[in-house]
């Protein structure tokens, strides 16, 4: 028996997941780690934090096995979360800056003339959603950086980093960057001259199935394994989804989440307001996708939990909002730091707005639900306008897809099915696929294996519109 070991680095945790050789989940460990959030809505997160996180969930994944029997690794991330660190000390020079964070803004603003460029190189839309401005600020605002060598990366190469002493990237986190030219597949000098980030503190791009470089996991595996896969967590999603061929899509629900839709192997440009990223680079081949990210989705219920204490837990929200009265006219668009795709504007703030005397807790509940539905729809339909590709269905993953009142309102909004994995971690089950499938473990056809769950669309066009107008309408106070 053999296994693969899949680390999963997301926004509110870190996963690790033992697979074993037919590709089954075996086993999950969760830690999570402090959000750090000032006064400011600043996000920050410990990069220490998160790497002590990484070998005490891998320590607990391989308990009970014999871990000399693992033959690869498989990272995946969350993506545009920017560090930077010292290559001598290999400590942070600061606190990571999380994707959701928008206090970069003004370095944006003072590249705006260059947006276009930006575009056409990167197939990004200039926002401080993306590491360049993250790590611009980062370089402007902390004292002492002179005359030190400087390692600028994304959570991978971080963990890579740290678990192996090689500096790399895979073209999925690269390619999020907002300095990496996804036509010549290379950073790009006149973009880091832009941003001011030294093109040389930058990792090495390698293909998403590579060798990484060998770890021990500090001492918790026997001997060194090579890490064969690194993904950024919604690539690991899509590929995780099976979503190898043009016209395949899925939407991976998370704190925020990411609609994706492979393109092929040739890059895609879109007016939409939605963005043109590398899919991965596996099997000597680079696909593309079209995506748009969601800054609050599933973390909007945990606002409702911790913050406005109208749930006591999440798995609660579903059941309360079904109970709501039909006829309430209630919207919340939780743009808490901004709204992303497809409209990015980052200095927008959340509204609730269409209340009646007669609503109450589960109207408001109701209506956050709603939320993350109304913008993962946003999305799909950017991808469709700015693609011509229409999705005959949606694959879903992430915790959220187990509220089933949440899913068949997506399918009713979409007007079309939405099909729920029944795995949740689809992120780093697609990095293990990767790294198994790099090091011959599993073949291709360990895609195909997924189970799924499908909701159907049941209201009419008439409903559909009237919703949807309404949520255009409540968004349009925002913009």
């Amino acid at each position: 028996m053999k296994y693969v070991l899949a680390i999963d680095q997301s926004t509110s945790g870190t996963k690790a997941l033992l697979l074993d050789g037919a590709g089954e989940l075996l086993k999950r460990a969760d830690l999570s780690h402090e959000q750090k959030v000032n006064a400011r809505g600043w996000v920050s997160h410990d990069p220490m934090e998160i790497y002590r996180n990484t070998i005490e969930a891998a320590r607990r994944a391989v308990s009970g096995i014999d871990p000399a029997k693992i033959a690869a690794i498989g990272i995946s991330n969350q993506r545009e979360t920017a560090l930077i660190w010292d290559s001598e000390t290999g400590l942070p020079v600061a606190d990571a800056i999380v994707w959701q964070c928008g206090r970069a803004q003004e370095i944006c603003d003072r590249l705006a003339n260059q947006a276009e460029t930006v575009r056409q190189k990167t197939g990004l839309l200039l926002s401080p959603y993306f590491p360049a401005a993250k790590w611009a600020w980062i370089l402007e605002n902390t004292p002492g950086l002179e005359n030190r060598q400087l390692c600028a990366g994304t959570i991978d190469s971080w963990l890579v980093y740290k678990l192996t002493g090689s500096f790399k990237t895979d073209f999925s986190n690269a390619s999020r960057t907002q300095l990496f030219n996804i036509n010549l597949l290379q950073w790009d000098k006149e973009l880091c001259e832009l941003f001011g980030v030294p093109l040389e503190s930058l990792p090495e791009v390698c293909m998403s199935d590579s060798c990484f470089g060998e770890t021990d996991m500090e001492g918790v595996l026997p001997g060194p394994v090579p890490i064969f896969g690194v993904l950024g967590d919604s690539h690991g999603a899509l590929f995780g989804q099976g979503c190898v061929k043009s016209g395949m899509g899925k939407a991976t629900y998370g704190t925020g989440s990411s609609v994706m839709v492979n393109v092929g192997e040739k890059p895609v440009f879109s007016d939409s307001g939605i963005v043109t990223s590398l899919a991965w680079g596996i099997g000597g081949r680079i696909h593309y996708v079209l995506e748009g990210n969601i800054n609050y989705t599933g973390s909007v219920i945990k606002w409702l939990v911790d913050d406005v204490k109208l749930l006591s837990s999440s798995k609660e929200a579903g059941e309360i909002a079904a109970g709501a009265d039909p006829n309430d006219g209630t919207y919340l668009v939780p743009a808490f730091t901004g709204l992303g795709a497809p409209y990015w504007k980052s200095d927008s703030r959340a509204i609730l707005c269409g209340m009646g005397r007669g609503t109450g807790r589960a109207e408001i509940v109701r209506a956050a639900e709603e939320s993350i539905a109304y913008q993962i729809a946003d999305v799909a339909f950017a991808i469709e306008k700015g693609s011509g590709i229409r999705l005959n269905e949606l694959r879903a993953d992430g915790g959220p897809t187990r509220d089933k009142f949440l899913m068949q309102f997506q399918s009713d909004l979409l007007g079309r099915p939405v099909a729920v994995s029944e795995r949740e971690e689809l992120s780093g089950i697609g990095a293990a696929y990767c790294a198994g499938i790099a090091c011959g473990l599993y073949g291709w056809e360990i895609l195909e294996k997924q189970a799924r769950a499908s909701f159907f669309p049941k209201r009419d066009l008439v409903w559909r519109e009237k919703k949807y107008s309404g949520w255009k309408q409540a968004v349009s106070l925002l913009l």
